[in-house]
């Protein structure tokens, strides 16, 4: 994954501490926002007293676990008080063992966003100076550098998240200014001592949800784009085809109101123009993948509120254990780090994307074939003449295309129902949220690479019927006409083969950067 650093400063400023964070601000925060802890002087005084509340059970000799107990299965295993200040080090240095890509710069910066926001909700007994480190490293732009690989999402994101823990006391590794350094020697470059964790703050930091919730903010902020993205490249097929705009009509979609639905059909009618100039095909129904792109594309349209939610409530909840009320002084013991939500909120999201994926790849298919694509040179080559038998315009993009939706549609298995008893039977039922989750990112990825060739493929094809005289350039609407212009700026007409890497990672790039203005 690409450690770059967010590539463009944001003079946004998000606010943490009595107050609801939404998806937004965390992925606001991923591209670069400074962070504003609420300094309050009651504010201050409640979050201490969480952790004055563990240091009077010390004091009491009290059994509170993962403090004067071991972790996990060992929790019935006593620590003596004269070592219970070196128990959260142990715990952040046994779980430094992830594997695989680390997490990209802004992807880090999520995960920090997730994890202070819920230590910030004041239920897990951990200092005030606590929160205000994991805000200046953000504010600086210190990330850990964390391995994707390693959590089973129940109990919490231990192993990633012991990434961040371990980068507060001055180990491991940190990405700072677009390099990977040793975290003790950037905090002497700029003058931070190391913490040292207070008894239940190594457990706080780790046994959460962050690391999934991070990434689902993200996956939930792309998904919705590529919503847009997708309605938008229909329409363009449809263009390119000569399909019949009625499939989208509003009489039609009022029938069946799903909300999200009925909005694609209606993004595409729009871009269409369907109520001013209504198109006929030469078919009286589209084949399906035009017909029906409401209905696929607008499952994912009429998930999001629920998957907002899931993903919003996770964010804003304490999901370490034990919870610590300092207020009423009751140490509460359950499982609040098991990531279900999450996981179900990933499995799903990645099952609607892939879905989409699967579209775009059935209109590609249609555009390049001369059987289907009502007139269109075979593969969309604009080559002419005695140079057209040498020329295979898109054939290996769509080749590309059926590789990446096929390798989408696979990691649609729900990772959820993959649980693994671990940890001595311990952790005998695990969500695999995080798993879930970098599974769904993935599809994304793949679903994003087969939108920018179907971008790329409807474009030439629309330039193909103006060329031929098929399609008037003044007959488009405004906000298809811009897309055209906005894409034919990065792509001369295919006419000649050509190495179409680098246009297709550009446009990919700027799917992602959202610089395609598909929004309405």
């Amino acid at each position: 994954m690409n450690n770059a650093n967010p590539s463009t400063p944001n003079e946004e400023i998000v606010h943490v501490g009595r107050r609801i964070l939404s998806l937004e601000q965390v992925v606001a925060i991923a591209e670069g926002a400074s962070v504003s802890l609420c300094k309050e002087a009651d504010y201050r005084e409640y979050i201490q007293k969480g952790a004055r509340f563990i240091d009077s059970l010390l004091h009491e000799e009290g059994v509170v676990y993962g403090v004067t107990t071991g972790y996990g299965d060992s929790c019935t295993v006593n620590v003596g008080l004269d070592l219970v200040h070196e128990l959260p080090l142990h715990l952040s240095r046994f779980h430094g063992c992830g594997m695989g890509e680390i997490l990209s710069v802004p992807q880090a910066r999520a995960v920090m966003a997730c994890r202070l926001n819920s230590l910030a909700i004041g239920k897990s007994g951990v200092s005030y100076e606590l929160l205000e480190r994991i805000e200046t490293l953000l504010n600086l732009n210190v990330v850990p550098a964390i391995p994707e690989e390693g959590s089973v999402g129940a109990s919490g994101d231990l192993t990633p998240l012991s990434y961040l823990a371990a980068i507060l006391v001055g180990e491991r590794d940190v990405i700072y200014q677009g390099q990977r350094r040793p975290a003790i020697e950037v905090l002497q470059q700029l003058d931070l001592a190391p913490l040292k964790l207070r008894p239940k703050e190594g457990l706080a930091l780790m046994n959460g949800t962050a690391v999934m919730t991070a990434l689902a903010c993200l996956a939930y902020h792309r998904a919705d784009y590529l919503c847009r993205l997708a309605s938008r490249i229909t329409a363009m097929a449809s263009l390119t085809l000569k399909g019949n705009s009625n499939h989208f009509d509003e009489l039609l979609f009022a029938v069946k109101p799903h909300p999200g639905q009925n909005q694609v059909a209606s993004w595409i009618r729009e871009d269409l123009n369907h109520h001013e100039h209504p198109r006929n095909s030469d078919r009286l129904q589209d084949r399906y993948s035009i017909r029906c792109a409401p209905h696929i594309i607008g499952v994912l349209a009429d998930a999001q509120p629920f998957l907002r939610q899931f993903i919003e409530t996770e964010l804003n909840s304490a999901n370490d254990n034990p919870i610590v009320d300092g207020e009423g002084e009751h140490i509460l013991h359950g499982g609040h780090f098991y990531g279900g939500h999450i996981a179900f909120a990933m499995d799903a999201m990645k099952n609607a994307v892939a879905n989409i994926a699967d579209l775009l790849d059935r209109q590609m298919a249609l555009v390049m074939d001369t059987k289907f694509n009502n007139g269109l040179p075979a593969n969309l080559s604009a080559a002419r003449g005695e140079r057209r038998p040498i020329n295979h315009g898109f054939k290996a993009v769509q080749i590309g295309v059926s590789a990446w939706t096929a390798e989408a549609l696979k990691l649609t298995m729900p990772a959820s129902v993959f649980s693994r008893s671990t940890e001595c039977h311990n952790q005998d039922k695990v969500s695999m949220g995080t798993i879930a989750a970098r599974d769904c990112l993935r599809v994304l990825q793949l679903t994003e690479q087969v939108g920018a060739a179907s971008l790329l493929a409807m474009t030439q094809g629309i330039r193909l019927r103006i060329i031929a005289g098929e399609l008037q350039q003044d007959s488009l609407t405004a906000s298809v006409a811009q897309t055209l212009h906005q894409v034919s700026a990065d792509c001369d007409l295919l006419t000649e083969d050509r190495p179409l890497e680098a246009l297709l990672r550009n446009t990919v790039a700027k799917i992602q950067q959202r610089q395609w203005e598909v929004c309405r």
